[in-house]
């Protein structure tokens, strides 16, 4: 699963109202092969390593990873990433036509993506390894609706790490959209020439995106707003005894300012500390 699950407004006559879609495996009728193909045209690999920066690597090296989980590997690009920085990485998806994008995009740049085709709240049954780390990036996570489902995700995520294991899991500032609609400024993850991604609809239980394309496309994507307290609420409820947030690779920021927050959350045990 990835922010990249996202179906164009006139192919959707499954529900007269968009806003009614609310459920987590809505995100299976969102995956659109048209979109696939032009998801690298949001995001743009380039100016979207160059906004990152080494962050992702940096973070996993300071904590001693080196054999990582991607579960949310969408078209690749962070296990690619990681790849070429010296990492062991297992590339795994809830759906085969990201998988096959992701599988193309890496083996065009010189690499053959070792992938699994896995359903997150069951992500043990496909994943039969231990990690160093689970990371789950694109704004992923957002695209379970339940709150069962999350805690159950997030218990297979912390199932599959080493007892010293850590999980990176990053989510729109949704907060900020909800309390102060504050518009998106692509400053990071969306680094394409002229492709815009706007909430539509913003409340409690729903984000729903409209992403527009040059050509004159448009897709739309129904999410969960994640409150970050509730994120980590649920991280610390799992078991993972540390949880830092940072904002757009900051480590200090303002609540308002951040388009993403990266949750890390430790598993090591730290006994009455």
């Amino acid at each position: 699963m990835h922010e990249q699950s996202i179906q164009g407004h006139d192919r959707n006559p499954r529900m007269a109202d968009p806003l009614a879609a609310r459920d987590t495996e809505n995100y299976q009728q969102e995956y659109v092969q048209e979109f696939v193909d032009k998801w690298d045209e949001l995001i743009d690999w380039d100016g979207r390593a160059m906004a990152e920066g080494s962050f992702f690597i940096e973070k996993l090296r300071e904590l001693g990873a080196k054999k990582i989980l991607d579960v949310a590997t969408g078209t690749g690009f962070h296990s690619v990433q990681l790849l070429e920085a010296g990492f062991e990485v297992t590339s795994a998806d809830g759906n085969p036509v990201m998988l096959a994008k992701a599988f193309e995009n890496a083996r065009r740049r010189g690499h053959i993506l070792r992938t699994v085709h896995a359903d997150w709240r069951w992500l043990n049954r496909s994943v039969h390894d231990l990690y160093d780390a689970v990371i789950c990036l694109g704004n992923s996570f957002t695209h379970l609706h339940d709150d069962n489902d999350r805690r159950k995700a997030l218990a297979e995520f912390y199932a599959t790490l080493r007892h010293d294991g850590v999980l990176i899991l990053d989510q729109r500032n949704y907060d900020a959209l909800l309390d102060h609609q504050i518009q998106p400024t692509h400053n990071y993850y969306y680094c394409g020439e002229n492709v815009r991604a706007e909430p539509e609809h913003v409340d409690e239980g729903l984000a729903r995106f409209c992403y527009s394309f040059p050509d004159g496309s448009t897709f739309h994507l129904n999410m969960f707003p994640l409150r970050k307290h509730y994120v980590n609420q649920l991280m610390r409820e799992v078991g993972f005894q540390r949880v830092e947030t940072y904002g757009d690779f900051k480590e200090t920021y303002r609540d308002t300012e951040p388009d993403f927050l990266i949750n890390v959350a430790e598993k090591a045990y730290q006994g009455d500390e």
